[in-house]
């Protein structure tokens, strides 16, 4: 798999904004059949930055109905945050 298809986006919330300036972790949506071991390399590659550890978490896709009796749901997705040694810096902004 590509490096490209496993790190899909950046997620930039509050919660996460404060672990990139006081942890050194960055998070990141992912493909949802990627590992650990494949994120860490993805992001060593594409960043040029080496990554102390990774964790994972598994989403499920909320369930949304409109006005007719049709439900659906939204996609399932994958979320990695990602340690970086001391001294390395991404910069996302």
């Amino acid at each position: 798999m590509s490096h490209y298809k496993i790190i899909k986006t950046v997620v930039l919330t509050e919660k996460s904004s404060d672990a990139m300036e006081n942890s050194n972790k960055y998070t990141f949506k992912v493909a949802p059949t990627a590992n650990k071991i494949e994120i860490a390399t993805a992001i060593e590659k594409v960043f040029n930055v080496k990554v102390a550890s990774v964790n994972t978490m598994n989403y499920t896709g909320k369930k949304k109905r409109q006005r007719t009796a049709q439900a659906g749901k939204k996609a399932d997705w994958k979320k990695a945050i990602v340690t970086l040694k001391s001294g390395e810096i991404i910069n996302l902004y």
